[in-house]
């Protein structure tokens, strides 16, 4: 392999500046097949860079787009998103590679899909989390206008490059420790024996009155970019991390021009972590409310990504609101799939729950809360054996410069929850590529059958061409979007040259949209009832030709982009 395709990033997790240099190695190596495009720019002065990958760039036609790393600490995401681009880059440039657990009668479909890859959302918070050693949620700033109540401001206290948390005693303290050689802790039981403890942000405490403020009172971290996009958005309170208006960050609003100057999105996976699950809309509403084709087409996806990856897919409604019936507002899968008409999820990378052993629960998001005693030993114990110790640090005495003496360690969520251990990633990664471009190869593919030409006497001739969608998908993409603006009919267009049209009206006819041959899984039914239905596919077109010359035939529209033939005449 060459050192174009070293793949550091699937050892390791990069840096901003690391990973523009994994971009811009590709471009200069593969400028027929490799676009780097800054579509934004942080406030801090960082590009927002995505990857433009597929011959002719400038030539509209089915794309897919790949998203990462919007929660600052997710880094795991911009390794997958690299891999991604790196596999369909090599797919180009090496006649005989073959990406594993891809069939190779799908390689002439992807060469010829559009491939937008964004590795990296949180450009300013996902270095703040390497370099500080502390969390952000997605950015390193905050949205609010005051800030007079007390707040924590994390910082390093014992100089170990983490900023992880403190634990002070206390008689009303909620948590105690349940294994003295790792320092686990856990919430308090009526049956639990002193000492107990309070458990706060490793750091100071900012507008210090006397009173600890509560844990998660932090000076920045309040934006979430997945509660910023324009779908369902609302504001605080009603969505925490909302932002002050739809995309009013930098980052969410270079993604929403970007989507909405490509019309021709078909596929969007946005990748998360952690949890090893794949999350789908609906967001607001049932399956019961859900197009059912749309439905099918997500259970063909749920299929593949059993099989593939071993996560399971869920609805975000029925199984990932962390408050029941209350949907998560403003995310991008929801305005990806209703408001651009993609096929759409987000990927929860690192199946720790599944590698600890935990049994699968419903609703999915309960993972997230319901650990027992013994889940939380579990999870230690694989801490040890899986992780190098990593994610459980021991407690170490410090003097506070407000609080006195008190313990600083506990959860180092980086390595372990947040992202895999670092031996895992390549082994995610390849799962993810796999999975990921047989999606890319639903989307439709809009074609120009052998036109047949057919003398009628004299110099007149008919001429007859079938336009057809050979993809999976309609050229509308999920029903769910059907009806929206840039969801354009298809059109067919006749250029004469030579020769002219008996009827100049027919020079541009309307085709309206061609469905998919497929239909999602298990809506054929059962083998009694297995049939076609028949031209929805592909619809012919005739004109009438007379004299000698060329006929430029040209069909397509914004969502699909165009075909083009010429046919002689005679």
């Amino acid at each position: 392999m060459s050192e174009t395709f070293e793949s550091e990033f699937r050892g390791r997790y990069l840096r901003y500046d690391e990973i523009v240099v994994v971009l811009e190695r590709w471009q200069r190596a593969y400028p027929e097949w490799v676009r780097l495009m800054t579509i934004g720019q942080s406030p801090t002065g960082r590009r927002l860079l995505a990857l433009d990958i597929g011959p002719e760039p400038d030539r509209r036609r089915p794309s897919v787009m790949v998203t990462a790393n919007m929660h600052a600490a997710e880094l795991a995401g911009s390794s997958v998103a690299l891999s991604i681009a790196e596999s369909v880059i090599r797919m180009h440039a090496e006649p005989g590679f073959v990406p594993a657990d891809v069939p190779a009668s799908l390689l002439d479909v992807l060469r010829e899909v559009r491939l937008i890859v964004v590795p990296r959302i949180a450009v300013d918070g996902a270095d703040t989390v390497l370099d500080d050693g502390r969390y952000v949620r997605s950015v390193p700033r905050d949205g609010r206008s005051s800030l007079q109540a007390p707040y924590w401001l994390p910082s390093d206290l014992d100089g170990n490059g983490r900023v992880l948390t403190m634990r002070i005693p206390h008689p009303t303290g909620e948590f105690v420790e349940i294994d003295a050689a790792s320092g686990l802790m856990a919430p308090r039981q009526i049956e639990d024996t002193p000492p107990y403890y309070n458990v706060y942000p490793e750091g100071t405490i900012q507008n210090f009155d006397g009173t600890l403020p509560h844990g998660w009172a932090l000076p920045e971290g309040t934006i979430d970019l997945n509660r910023n996009f324009p779908w369902t958005w609302r504001p605080e309170p009603e969505q925490e991390g909302a932002g002050a208006y739809p995309a009013s960050e930098p980052e969410a609003r270079a993604i929403v021009e970007l989507a909405t100057s490509m019309p021709e999105l078909f596929v969007w996976i946005d990748f998360h972590t952690y949890g090893g699950v794949y999350i789908r809309p609906h967001g607001a509403k049932s399956d019961k409310q859900m197009e059912q084709a749309d439905l099918g087409v997500y259970r063909q996806i749920e299929t593949w990504a059993e099989q593939l990856t071993g996560y399971p897919m869920v609805s975000g409604y029925e199984e990932f609101t962390y408050q029941p019936d209350k949907p998560i507002y403003g995310d991008l899968a929801d305005y990806a799939y209703h408001q651009r008409g993609c096929v759409s999820y987000v990927c929860e990378l690192h199946d720790l729950f599944k590698q600890v052993g935990f049994e699968r629960i419903k609703p999915f998001v309960d993972h997230y809360g319901r650990f027992t005693r013994e889940d939380l030993l579990a999870v230690g114990r694989w801490d040890r054996e899986h992780n190098e110790g990593r994610a459980f640090r021991p407690w170490t005495s410090v003097e506070h410069p407000q609080l006195g003496t008190v313990e600083v360690g506990g959860v180092d969520p980086m390595i372990g929850f947040w992202n895999p251990p670092m031996d895992q990633l390549a082994g995610v990664c390849a799962r993810q590529v796999a999975l990921s471009l047989r999606v890319f190869c639903l989307v439709p593919r809009i074609a120009l059958a052998t036109p047949r030409v057919t003398p009628l006497g004299g110099d007149a001739y008919r001429v007859t061409v079938e336009v057809q969608n050979r993809g999976y998908l309609p050229s509308y993409g999920v029903d769910a979007a059907r009806e929206r603006e840039h969801s354009e009919p298809l059109f067919v267009e006749a250029n004469a040259q030579g020769c002219v049209l008996s009827e100049a009206a027919t020079s541009r006819q309307a085709l309206g949209h061609l469905a998919g041959w497929g239909r999602g899984l298990y809506r054929h039914g059962p083998p009694s009832h297995h049939r076609s239905a028949g031209g929805c596919t592909s619809k012919t077109v005739t004109w009438i030709v007379v004299g000698q010359g060329s006929l430029k035939l040209r069909a397509g529209s914004c969502r699909v982009g165009w075909v083009e033939t010429t046919i002689e005449i005679p």
